[in-house]
């Protein structure tokens, strides 16, 4: 249902104090604890990720076992596929302090392609390695060690009387029968079972005690939470400071002088462009020697962006980035870095905030809300609404979320999906808010029709959002048809749903160019400002903040630097660019509610660090840090 010039005035609904100041807390730490505490966290594994590398190299064996029973020349067969299809296990930014963990992938604010180049001859094993267990059993003398029991990757099966449990990635140990009877990952020990020569092990149970940590850290937040994050947004400034001066001590003994590697980037970069590989090599020996990964704002993203050189100039960038992606960063680390994401910067937070309080105001003395989100993830946004839906005035609307997000590999693409609609279902029915989810696994989100979304209901606000994950689908550059792109093809979907509001957050980056050099030199602005804003919030020693630049930042730079083609999936516009193409595609902008930008403009003085700006331009609300735009935040209805 489009929204009539007569109801626009209705976006603009009046908050009471009251309401104003409850919608300033924030529901994401809880709901973050909620996901970290769901007992089956790291049985997941198995099926979200079955091409992990440390995993395939488990099962092979068992391939081998399961084959030879059967059939001599299908073992050979599944043999040399796990062998030779599994990627290297290492990643390609190397860092002394990573270890291998219980991995999930680690969303972005950017969404990505996940890696499907190593599922494509596994399927088999796969399936006889999840189905074959009790089988493979029976070959087995009652107490095996099938793999050698190093520090990076063991596999222990208990004789024929127990269950056998996979371990991958770790050194402790844990007790088997406490195993079997609990899912939970407390239940462990550091010897073997004494006595009985059975051993076996939790999935990746090197982490274990930094997860229980984190529960209880995220326990204490569920009581306190709204407190503990603005106390955590102040004591940032007050670690980084402390870091930095440990971290001044040791560069000056390290470096004596001076060197602009700023300079020595774009340098670097047009050697690179004129394949003037001598000069290239030598520049980037000369940045390697004065950067580093837990160095200051500019020597970590020199740091970076020499992987992304390095890539191009040797013509593996495709192939170093599906690396990368199908690399994998453990929950626990996730949730942290995201949390220090939004502690640290202002951004997600103004655009939960932004978001939130228009979809408040536009369902205002309407029954029925349909919210279509694209690009859903852990849907961290959605509880906050949520809740305050649940204390509405006259109780809360019917609410159906439709969550678009990417296919994960495996034999359930869409089995992420459909866990963040039942945790979102179960925390609405907590709230007593009527509830409906529907999940889309969709690689393109221009193939999502309207004719996917469901019946629309008499009476149903309809709001489309898309928070800064637009800008990986694919631009005119790769079209013969210059005159329609994918992305106005998701344009005009939108404006064929008629929705009373489109929601449309955008990275602003001019890096999405077609001619490397320009694009190199924008990414190079663009992360500059990212990386320095980490430095200004955010202590070096951080390992959160290692994660954010090397998992985020890192592999979006490296995308914009090594790749070409349909493989350069980073691909921002600025904002004034973005308001022309939804204009082309039918779409009217609304002016921006003042209500709702005095609130974030209190929140973003009083909360965080003065280099950051809310203010307007063009009828677009502009994140700067530093001057410089990052972010910007609009709303949309179809024209007439």
């Amino acid at each position: 249902m489009a929204t009539t010039p007569e109801a626009e005035e209705s976006l603009r609904f009046r908050w009471p104090a009251a309401e104003e100041e409850e919608f300033d807390n924030d529901m994401v730490l809880p709901y973050i604890s909620r996901l970290l505490m769901e007992d089956d966290v790291h049985d997941h594994f198995f099926y979200q990720y079955p091409d992990h590398p440390a995993l395939l190299r488990a099962q092979q064996p068992f391939a081998q076992i399961l084959a030879a029973s059967s059939s001599p020349s299908s073992a050979g067969g599944a043999s040399s596929s796990s062998s030779s299809d599994a990627p290297p296990s290492r990643g390609f930014f190397d860092d002394e302090a990573a270890t291998a963990k219980t991995t999930a992938t680690f969303p972005t604010s950017a969404v990505h392609s996940v890696d499907h180049q190593y599922s494509g001859g596994l399927d088999m094993v796969n399936m006889a390695f999840l189905k074959g267990m009790e089988e493979a059993n029976k070959f087995l003398p009652t107490n095996t060690l099938l793999l050698s029991t190093d520090s990076s990757t063991t596999l222990q099966l208990q004789g024929q009387g127990g269950h056998g449990m996979l371990g991958v990635g770790g050194a402790a140990h844990a007790d088997a029968d406490a195993a079997i009877n609990s899912k939970k990952v407390n239940c462990r020990d550091d010897d073997l079972e004494a006595g009985t020569g059975r051993a076996a092990k939790l999935m990746a149970p090197e982490p274990e005690r930094e997860e229980e940590g984190a529960r209880e850290m995220f326990d204490e937040m569920m009581l306190q939470e709204h407190e503990i994050c603005m106390k955590g947004v102040k004591q940032l400034s007050v670690k980084s400071k402390s870091s930095s001066k440990k971290a001044r001590g040791r560069r000056t003994v390290i470096h004596t002088e001076p060197v602009d590697l700023h300079n020595l980037l774009l340098h670097c970069a047009q050697a690179v462009a004129t394949d003037d590989r001598r000069s290239a090599h030598e520049l980037l020996r000369q940045i390697k020697q004065h950067s580093s990964a837990w160095g200051d704002a500019g020597q970590r993203l020199a740091h970076c962006f020499a992987q992304g050189l390095e890539a191009r100039l040797a013509g593996t960038g495709s192939q170093v980035y599906q690396s990368l992606m199908s690399q994998r960063t453990s929950v626990v680390d996730f949730l942290k870095a995201y949390r220090l994401y939004m502690e640290a910067c202002c951004c997600k937070k103004v655009a939960f905030v932004f978001s939130n309080k228009t979809i408040y105001d536009a369902v205002a003395g309407r029954r029925k809300l349909h919210i279509v989100d694209y690009g859903l993830s852990y849907g961290f946004q959605w509880p906050g609404l949520l809740r305050e839906l649940a204390a509405r005035r006259g109780g809360p609307p019917e609410v159906r979320i439709t969550g678009i997000d990417l296919p994960q590999p495996g034999f359930r693409p869409d089995q992420h999906i459909e866990e963040t609609g039942r945790r979102l279902s179960r925390y609405a029915d907590e709230l007593g808010v009527p509830f409906k989810f529907h999940g889309i696994a969709a690689t393109k989100k221009e193939s999502v029709r309207l004719e996917e979304l469901g019946e629309a209901e008499e009476d149903e606000v309809v709001v489309v959002i898309s928070l800064c994950h637009f800008r990986n689908v694919m631009d005119e550059s790769l079209q013969e048809d210059s005159s329609r792109s994918p992305r106005d093809e998701v344009l005009g979907n939108i404006r064929r749903m008629r929705p009373d509001v489109f929601i449309h957050g955008i990275m602003n980056g001019a890096y999405g160019a077609t001619y490397f050099l320009t694009r190199f030199r924008e990414a190079l602005y663009y992360y500059a400002a990212q990386f320095d804003l980490l430095d200004a919030t955010v202590g070096r020693e951080s390992h959160e903040r290692m994660l954010v630049e090397r998992d985020i930042f890192g592999r979006a730079a490296l995308n914009v630097i090594a790749c070409e083609g349909a493989e350069r999936v980073e691909r921002p516009e600025m904002y004034k660019q973005w308001q022309a193409r939804n204009q082309r595609a039918g779409l009217r902008q609304l002016p921006l509610n003042p209500q709702v930008v005095r609130l974030v403009l209190d929140k973003v003085r009083d909360k965080y660090h003065k280099d950051f700006v809310v203010d307007e331009d063009q009828r677009w609300l502009l994140h700067r840090w530093k001057g410089r735009v990052l972010y910007a935040l609009s709303t949309w209805v179809a024209q007439h």
